[in-house]
């Protein structure tokens, strides 16, 4: 039997370079975006977005691309240098005793910071819940133009083959996701394990 991962790891599909996360959006938005390699205007630079390295969590948050607003999938590969950039200045969206000086410095480091993390039970295959976590990472402000304009270095639609795995249930399709390495600095920042 496999040994169970840290419950928070990064666990993602990642090169030397880059890293692949995942985000599901309308059409509209979507399709522009995997045919010029860049998010259109309809994307919404404004408000806080969130990235997700687990393709299995976004299947469970967008129901396989089935989910109202969420029908296409994307796959964004995006420099390592700027998601460590992002995990630098990340604060825990939720207080944690273990992780924070105070409940008043992490409201202090949350209204300053435009990175917020936050950890979600990962999901199997059937989209079940695991007892380990996956991450998401919401990006605002100067955190979201630097994502969409300057981290992104190649966009895949992947509802289909979304769709196919949902109908197949082939784990061998699912991209293969290993914990990424960070420095032990910023893993105490986001109460995590080091890859």
């Amino acid at each position: 039997m496999p040994l169970q991962p840290p419950k928070h790891q990064i666990r993602a599909l990642h090169t030397a370079d880059t890293i692949t996360v995942y985000q599901a959006f309308p059409p509209r938005i979507a399709e522009r975006a995997a045919a010029e390699g860049r998010f259109p205007e309809a994307f919404q630079r404004d408000r806080m977005t969130w990235i997700k390295p687990s393709f299995l969590w976004m299947m469970h948050r967008s129901d396989w691309g089935r989910r109202e607003g969420q029908e296409r999938v994307l796959a964004l590969e995006i420099s390592r240098e700027g998601f460590d950039w992002a995990l630098e200045r990340a604060v825990l969206s939720a207080y944690t005793r273990r992780v924070h000086e105070s409940q008043a410095a992490w409201k202090r480091e949350l209204r300053q910071s435009p990175v917020r993390v936050q950890w979600d039970p990962e999901r199997s295959a059937d989209l079940g819940a695991l007892e380990w976590r996956a991450i998401q990472v919401g990006l605002r402000g100067g955190a979201v133009r630097r994502y969409a304009d300057e981290w992104i270095r190649r966009i895949t639609d992947v509802t289909a083959l979304a769709d196919r795995i949902r109908r197949e249930r082939d784990r061998a399709l699912l991209p293969v996701e290993t914990p990424y390495p960070m420095s032990a600095a910023v893993a105490a920042r986001l109460g995590a394990a080091t890859a």
